[in-house]
């Protein structure tokens, strides 16, 4: 899943990052409003934690943009202000959900999932294909019974490569999906994830190299 964090508060906006990222999400940062409307105009995310009350362009001219757009991205509004008017007002502009600070993280983990379930094609929390079991709320895989330890780079990679459904991915859609805005496009990482994500699902070989195309599992 592909998050972007817009928080003028630092700390604040990195600490939500690196928490999500344990989610094995992928999750760029932005700290006031012009750079999130620069951010959505270039990549497709599944969800924005947006802040209201950011600098420069404020969040709600954020959120009406990416509305009138027509934009898949799901809207995750924050503010210290958790009035019922305040929240009705934020709802009302196109938001997709309201959280009001201080909040509890499991709460905006939940939160976060459920919209990028939303933002995409209707999936089951678990996704089963070729005996793999993937539990993408408890970050638990396992193969024919066998638990598998998986970085969560690796499990970001096959989560997209299941909910391809047999589709074949690009390496160029897999950096987009599973990797945040600092990956190379010209490294070998993807080969390299992809590469010792087999290794660990082990036989038979369920992932497929696709030459000049991509991966399929």
């Amino acid at each position: 899943m592909r998050v972007l964090v817009a928080e003028d508060e630092r700390d604040l906006a990195d600490l939500v990052a690196m928490g999500l990222r344990r989610q094995a999400m992928a999750v760029d940062v932005v700290y006031d409003g012009a750079a999130a409307a620069e951010r959505l105009a270039v990549s497709d995310y599944d969800v924005l934690v947006l802040d209201r009350d950011l600098p420069g362009l404020h969040g709600d001219l954020v959120c009406r943009e990416l509305v009138a757009r027509g934009s898949r991205t799901r809207i995750l509004m924050m503010t210290a202000a958790s009035s019922v008017p305040e929240r009705v007002a934020g709802l009302g502009m196109g938001a997709d959900d309201y959280l009001p600070k201080p909040f509890d993280f499991t709460e905006l983990v939940a939160r976060v999932r459920a919209l990028g379930r939303r933002s995409r094609d209707q999936v089951p929390p678990v996704l089963t294909r070729h005996g793999i079991a993937l539990d993408t709320h408890r970050l638990q895989a396992s193969r024919d019974g066998r638990h598998l330890h998986l970085s969560l780079k690796e499990f970001a990679v096959l989560e997209v490569l299941m909910r391809a459904e047999g589709a074949v991915v690009s390496a160029e859609r897999l950096l987009e999906e599973a990797w945040d805005e600092n990956a190379d496009p010209f490294t070998t990482v993807v080969r390299v994830v992809v590469s010792r994500l087999r290794a660990k699902l082990g036989d038979p070989p369920c992932i497929q190299t696709v030459p000049g195309a991509g991966y399929l599992l």
